[in-house]
């Protein structure tokens, strides 16, 4: 008997004397929390965003469609990256500003050639204000979740109001659960039981958001 039929077998047994319950999943758990705290309007929750990225200790930059390029070829410049990873379905506009060589995102990069490239720059599927989350969902403007782990520093594109929204219910209501989500909630760190924070452990080191107006 393998260690599989011995955890089934168990599961069985304790389950013998329950009675059965057809009622369908989705009603049998009821969902009456709340949907937001608070009610807002756009411009604030926008702005609750921005506050929560920044407790994350992400950089956050505010500017019009216009500008977006500008600001991208900004940040690499004042980052130094010569190397940049790209998306296989990102606006090239967006990158028209900058030198830095552009790596298309290839499912043949190791981590260690990933990890040799200084910067990603991707669009989003989703912003949560009340917790200051980015979610990816590997769609072709964010690619794979390898390379927004693997390099130092992301460059995340959020489009304000269309992907802010004031909750995480109001989150999932927007994402395929079938595809690879990735939830950010600032750059990556860790802390020791002395509570010394370290950071760029498993993910960049410094997350910028640029939070794109029409």
């Amino acid at each position: 008997m393998s260690s599989r039929e011995r955890v089934l077998g168990r599961v069985r047994r304790a389950l013998a004397d329950v009675p059965k319950d057809d009622t369908p999943y989705e009603q049998a758990v009821v969902r009456e929390y709340l949907r937001e705290h608070g009610a807002r309007s756009v411009a604030e929750t926008v702005d609750l965003l921005a506050e929560n990225l920044a407790d994350y200790r992400a950089v956050v930059h505010r500017c019009p469609q216009g500008e977006l390029t500008a600001v991208i070829g900004r940040l690499l410049a004042a980052r130094g990256a010569r190397t940049v990873v790209v998306p296989p379905g990102l606006d090239a506009g967006w990158l028209a500003a900058t030198d830095a060589e552009q790596v298309p995102d290839a499912g043949s990069h190791t981590p260690d050639e990933l990890d040799r490239v200084d910067s990603v720059v991707t669009a989003c599927a989703v912003a949560i204000a009340e917790t200051g989350t980015i979610v990816l969902d590997g769609s072709p403007d964010q690619g794979r979740r390898r390379i927004t782990l693997v390099p130092d520093h992301h460059i995340c594109v959020v489009r304000v109001p269309d992907q802010v929204v004031s909750s995480v219910p109001q989150a999932l209501e927007r994402l395929d659960p079938a595809r690879p989500l990735t939830w950010i909630s600032g750059p990556s760190a860790t802390s020791d039981i002395e509570l010394d924070r370290v950071e760029g452990v498993h993910g960049p080191r410094t997350l910028e958001v640029v939070l794109v107006g029409e």
